[in-house]
């Protein structure tokens, strides 16, 4: 029998899930009326026809309702969802009208600011055995002065990470819903229930918005919906993961959000190494990739949702049982991954040789 946390857990899931649900086609709405429309006009983007990308706003408002409804509200919830209406109205500026990066980047680091000076700091890292004859044998490295930096740069690189990782249909979305239900299931295990309230608020908003979302989309959560989730899960993990004092601390939200930051780092470099800005897009992430490889976008979705389940299920594998079973997880996982991504590959087409030379006369 559900006890009386398990019941706030449940109901938080659920009213997000139905409000989230509920709002998205009033969202596509408002998107048509003001303008925030994505017309294709690039090769980094997929679709083919104009859609509304104000579907951010309906996950936004999904999770306010529950977490006002059925949160725990402390200094450090409060600057959190400070925070994160700060970027959902930066939001859904941009997805009306395009800023420039780096005014985003600005608010996206004054809205960081908020959480730090509202106590949510990484305070600590752990000190790995490999470092510890620079750092000292003790356990974890106190930050200082450093905390507050280090957790800006978290924050606003997270919450970037999410949003370049937003490329097709329902990827973000499944994405940060996995990344949230792995959340939920350390906070428990840690005993952490304000922090399990919120991820099922997160999980709940994401998962109402996917079925307008999945391909072929009918709506875009846009930079409102990335950027929103991405800072959420980014201080989220600060609240719950970080601040234990265990080897665990933390390679277990790098872990959780190892797809976006894999991503994010992997297209710094690449875009280093061809002399060009890091704020200039490309097509080189993860999912473009697997696109030009021959996958389909459902098939590239599921290869990554996979990828990503296999992260947080380890995360949260360290978190119960240690390092050494996760590893061996995750290795056995990988083999199936890989055979499932070579079975699903189309084979390649051989283009037929015509019989007849080419004439080369005019």
């Amino acid at each position: 029998m559900l006890n009386y946390e398990s019941m706030l857990l449940v109901f938080s899931f659920l009213v997000a899930f139905l409000v989230t649900f509920a709002a998205t086609p009033l969202a596509k709405i408002v998107a048509y009326k003001i303008g925030a429309v994505d017309i294709p006009k690039d090769s980094r983007r997929v679709h083919k026809e104009p859609i509304a990308r104000l579907g951010g706003l309906a996950i936004f408002y999904g999770f306010i309702i529950s977490v006002l409804s059925f949160g725990q509200m402390d200094k450090g919830i409060r600057g959190v969802l400070i925070g994160a209406l700060i970027i959902v109205i930066l939001g859904v500026i941009d997805d009306v009208k395009p800023l420039t990066a780096k005014v985003k980047l600005v608010v996206q680091i004054v809205a960081a600011l908020v959480v730090v000076f509202h106590d949510v700091q990484i305070e600590f890292i752990t000190n790995p055995s490999l470092l510890q004859h620079i750092f000292g044998s003790t356990d974890v490295i106190v930050l200082d002065w450093l905390a507050i930096p280090i957790t800006v740069i978290w924050i606003v690189g997270v919450t970037n990470a999410v949003n370049l990782i937003d490329g097709l249909d329902g990827l973000a979305a499944g994405i940060c819903s996995i990344a949230s239900i792995s959340i939920l299931f350390i906070a428990l295990l840690l005993n952490q229930p304000a922090i399990a309230l919120i991820t099922a608020a997160i999980a709940g908003s994401c998962l109402g918005f996917l079925p307008y979302n999945f391909n072929p989309a009918k709506i875009f959560m846009g930079d409102t919906g990335a950027t929103f989730l991405g800072f959420v899960l980014a201080a989220v993990s600060i609240q719950g993961l970080f601040k234990v004092y265990a080897a665990i601390s933390f390679i277990v939200p790098v872990l959780i959000l190892g797809l976006p930051i894999f991503d994010t780092g992997f297209a710094i470099f690449r875009r280093l190494l061809n002399g060009k800005s890091i704020m200039e897009a490309d097509r080189g992430h993860l999912h473009h990739r697997l696109i030009d490889m021959g996958f389909s976008q459902k098939q590239t979705v599921m290869i990554l949702y996979t990828l990503s389940g296999i992260l947080g299920i380890s995360a949260v594998v360290i978190t119960g049982s240690g390092i050494m079973r996760a590893t061996v997880l995750i290795l056995s996982l990988l083999v199936f991954v890989i055979a499932g991504a070579k079975y699903m590959q189309p084979p390649a087409v051989e283009t037929p040789k015509s019989d007849e030379k080419e004439s080369t006369e005019e």
